[in-house]
């Protein structure tokens, strides 16, 4: 069946045109939706897997999955069906290259354009998440650039919502360099698993270069799991060390490192892009190379027929990565065998150096804390109550000295920290034991950060002493752009001192990009606009250039910015009008008017002949607008914008006067 698909129609709408891609499931064809009259593609499962009801239940998973995510940057998903053996998805034809086109034929992208791609596909993503839908197989070759520097993120074939049975049992199916490590070791995924992906995406394309390759899809999964990434600014030196720290952040081996969300990666790019300092929760570019080092304590998922067979290591590569990644003391991950002998070496004499102190420590205890002679062991109160230290004390044949109170946040309050003299030495009875309680974690208020900048809103939390974290921006539409909205803890409200509060900046006013719905078809048209959040009105108005039906303009235009829930009107074409053309005569002998033709279509021209009869002539000529044309054997009107008429009036020529004899005048003289 492959490659004979063009010219085929199917479901009776969807003409087949020329192939333009093919992936590990199915072949692309550029087609024609014969219904609307526009221009789709049109995905084809390979039919090495229509046999294969797995293959089939995802391909139908992509279709039911990418049809519910509405974005700008997704690809659009219209119809799925069977044909016969056929089984084949309807989508948005995406006009431009795919981004491994582009890095393949240029190199290095310039570092802005690499952000807003990020910044883009991060959206995509959000949308997703969203929904518990995790795309899984993020990489260049899925994001296409569009002429206008647009990207659409595409092929959810392989994307699974997070709670669904295929989640949980289906093979482990990804592209070896752009994988995340959980991912490579068959772990359950999250929606993390994707920014991991994107930021391997961004990294090759800031740098021409993947962060791991090697000679076959197991050999790079390993280096997913157990390599560093070389920093990017090592290969391309003009990358700003903001993006670096973005990137490395994304790609960092522990989850829990990366960006919580897309939405929280997607803030980070737009600062980078606008020039704001960008926040990673602390981290910094001095610390990529430490990011890499926290690999999860995964074991390796035994192959079971289950996992993708090109993801399996062999035994030795597995029992390799158990002990590189198992947390026990070992050759550091990324080094060769020397520094491996040299980490050993310092191994040895750090422990040699601990039993030192610990023989020193014991010496200390034994010459100088134990030299009172006869006496009681003082009880250990740490962790004691007060009345249940008091007691201890007191049976032990001590008295309670100095009670000392401070705050503490590691011991709970009314809880002893520490005593003088200490536990476990030999006192003389009665000595007083002083102890110090814990008044537990200092309980301190909560500043207002309202209408804050983001520094002026750290500088306050660490005054009070807090620590704090940038949320996610969101938009207000009464609080200005990069000044907190809101917080947790609430203003006024008592926290523990240390605790970390949070603050969420303003977006400004949510304003989204305008589709362009132009020659799309009126219910199109509607859906478009209303699935992106815009109500719709529509005016009417023929135009013999634009079909009926189909939208002739729009207000506001294509890619202008506008408020959700904003209106847009369209105006949709009505066809070709035409109009009468009617002559009118006052006397049907004077003469005749004849119209070129009797309908004329909007904006047209048409012209008028007049000829009078012999003994008439042409005395007035008007329209039905009021124009006076004068006495013109041929009129014509332009620019017809409805029903016409023209009236003309003959009038009959004069009598001549008589003229006399010559014979009459003759007799008249001589008589």
């Amino acid at each position: 069946m492959t490659g004979n698909m063009t010219g085929r129609t199917l479901s009776n709408r969807y003409l087949v045109g020329e192939r333009v891609g093919i992936g590990g499931m199915a072949e692309v064809y550029q087609g024609q939706d014969r219904v609307l009259g526009r221009t789709v593609a049109i995905k084809i499962m390979l039919p090495q897997y229509a046999e294969d009801e797995n293959f089939r239940t995802r391909f139908r998973q992509e279709a039911a999955a990418a049809a519910n995510l509405q974005s700008p940057y997704i690809v659009n998903v219209y119809d799925w069906g069977q044909d016969t053996d056929t089984s084949f998805i309807v989508m948005e034809f995406v006009r431009g290259s795919d981004l491994k086109t582009a890095i393949q034929q240029r190199g290095a992208i310039n570092q802005r354009k690499v952000a807003e791609i990020g910044s883009q596909v991060c959206q995509a993503l959000a949308v997703a998440h969203g929904l518990d839908i995790i795309h899984r197989d993020i990489k260049p070759q899925n994001i296409m650039v569009q002429p206008d520097g647009n990207v659409k993120v595409m092929d959810f074939g392989i994307a699974r919502a997070k709670n669904s049975v295929m989640a949980k049992t289906s093979a482990v199916l990804g592209t070896a360099h752009y994988i995340s490590p959980e991912q490579a070791q068959g772990k359950e995924l999250t929606s993390a698993s994707d920014i991991y992906s994107l930021g391997i995406v961004l990294y090759e394309a800031a740098t021409g270069k993947l962060p791991f390759d090697g000679p076959d899809a197991v050999s790079v999964a390993l280096k997913q799991v157990q390599d560093q990434a070389v920093p990017p600014r090592e290969i391309n030196p003009a990358i700003d060390p903001a993006l670096e720290s973005i990137i490395m952040k994304a790609i960092a081996k522990d989850p829990r490192d990366r960006f919580a969300t897309a939405r929280d990666m997607r803030s980070a790019l737009n600062d980078f892009l606008a020039g704001r300092a960008v926040s990673l929760g602390g981290f910094s570019t001095a610390d990529t190379m430490l990011i890499n080092d926290k690999i999860p304590d995964i074991p390796p998922v035994p192959f079971n027929g289950e996992q993708t067979a090109v993801m399996k290591p062999s035994g030795d590569q597995v029992r390799q990565n158990n002990f590189q990644s198992s947390g026990v003391i070992g050759q550091p991950i990324g080094t060769n065998s020397s520094q491996g002998g040299k980490s050993r070496r310092g191994v040895f004499i750090a422990l040699g150096a601990i039993v030192a102190i610990a023989i020193i420590a014991a010496l200390s205890y034994f010459l100088l804390g134990n030299t009172v002679g006869e006496g009681a062991e003082v009880p250990d109160c740490a962790g004691l109550t007060l009345n249940e230290a008091t007691a201890a004390v007191e049976d032990a044949g001590f008295k309670v000295g100095n009670i000392e109170y401070a705050f503490n946040d590691a011991v709970p309050a009314d809880t002893v920290i520490s005593q003088s003299p200490r536990a476990k030495t030999k006192q003389p009875k009665d000595t007083p034991i002083n102890l110090t309680v814990s008044k537990g974690i200092e309980q301190v208020e909560v500043p207002d950060l309202t209408n804050m900048t983001a520094n002026e809103a750290r500088a306050a939390l660490q005054r009070a002493g807090f620590k704090y974290e940038a949320g996610t921006a969101e938009h207000s539409d009464t609080v200005k752009e990069n000044r907190v909205m809101r917080q947790t803890p609430e203003a006024g409200t008592k926290a523990d001192k240390g605790s970390t509060v949070i603050y969420i900046l303003s977006a400004g006013q949510e304003t989204i990009a305008v589709p362009d719905v132009k020659n799309m078809y009126e219910g199109e048209a509607t859906a478009a606009l209303n699935n992106a959040g815009f109500e719709v009105t529509v005016d009417y108005a023929s135009d013999k250039d634009v079909p009926q039906g189909c939208v002739i303009s729009q207000s506001p235009a294509a890619g202008e910015k506008a408020k959700p829930d904003s209106t847009v009107n369209i105006k949709v074409s009505t066809g070709v009008q035409y109009y009468y053309a009617i002559a009118y005569v006052n006397d049907p002998s004077g003469g005749y008017v004849t119209p070129e033709s009797t309908q004329v279509p909007e904006g047209d021209s048409v012209t008028f002949s007049i000829a009078a009869n012999s003994g008439y002539h042409i005395s007035s000529v008007v329209d039905s607008n009021g124009n006076s044309y004068g006495a013109s054997s041929s009129v014509t009107i332009s620019n017809v914008k409805g029903d016409l008429s023209l009236s003309v009036a003959f009038d009959k020529d004069p009598t001549p006067t008589p003229t006399p004899s010559s014979s009459s005048a003759a007799s008249k003289t001589s008589g």
